[in-house]
């Protein structure tokens, strides 16, 4: 098995938790190091999608989704022990469900969105 920085390991755990505030502080301090690292970088942009998207702002979630599906589309189908296929799946069914309606609700009206699917990731290697 490949040896990875702690960051990233740690990053997998917080986002099966669904602690996206804290993949992307774990992402950005690895993409800091190598900033023409795009896998780091689209990874990131998907937590923040994520992230963004729980507290209403879908314009937000719905833009960095889709920088994250640019940036990682060079790494398919597989990179530092992530199918991508399988992320690239998620990416693409979140993007048809965020509504295209929407920029922000309150946080009170959250719940009315439409739940994105869940993505469980994990180490290939």
């Amino acid at each position: 098995m490949e040896d990875y920085p702690l960051e990233y390991y740690e990053f997998f755990v917080s986002f099966n938790e669904g602690d996206y505030y804290t993949c992307h502080d774990l992402l950005e301090e690895m993409w800091m190091t190598d900033k023409g690292n795009l896998f780091l970088k689209g990874l990131l942009q998907m937590s923040v999608s994520i992230y963004h998207y729980e507290y209403g702002n879908v314009k937000g979630a719905r833009l960095m989704m889709q920088a994250a599906q640019e940036y990682l589309q060079s790494y398919r189908p597989k990179h530092w022990g992530i199918n991508l296929e399988h992320v690239y799946g998620f990416i693409e069914e979140c993007l048809t469900i965020f509504p295209e309606n929407i920029d922000r609700l309150p946080f009170e009206m959250i719940e009315t969105l439409p739940k994105l699917p869940q993505l469980v990731l994990y180490l290939e290697d």
